[in-house]
């Protein structure tokens, strides 16, 4: 299923680089997230969307995740040409990734 089954998402910029906050809906989904959406995962999922690595920080008492994309932006908002300088749709493309309760 999609995280977007399981979260809601917020993202921004920080200059070059895109913030994307993940929240669970539910706090039992949150060792779901914690399992399948690693920063390796995020970095293939926005593969030729960013150029620099991704942070990912666990904020347990939020279920929640927060991950810095670097090198997401083109120079950032106020330099860059690309229609989402701020990394507005980040979170919704996030969103998009695929997780397995199964697992």
């Amino acid at each position: 299923m999609r995280l977007l089954e399981l979260a809601h998402a917020r993202s921004g910029d920080k200059g070059d680089t895109a913030n994307v906050g993940l929240i669970a809906l539910k706090p039992e989904y949150y060792p779901v997230l914690v399992k399948q959406v690693t920063a390796a995962r995020v970095t293939r999922h926005f593969k030729g969307m960013i150029n620099g690595p991704v942070e990912r920080y666990e904020l347990p008492n939020l279920h929640a995740l927060n991950f810095l994309l670097h090198g997401a932006l083109d120079g950032g908002g106020t330099i860059s040409l690309k229609t989402d300088a701020q990394g507005k749709v980040f979170s919704t493309a996030l969103l998009r990734l695929e997780v397995d309760l199964a697992k």
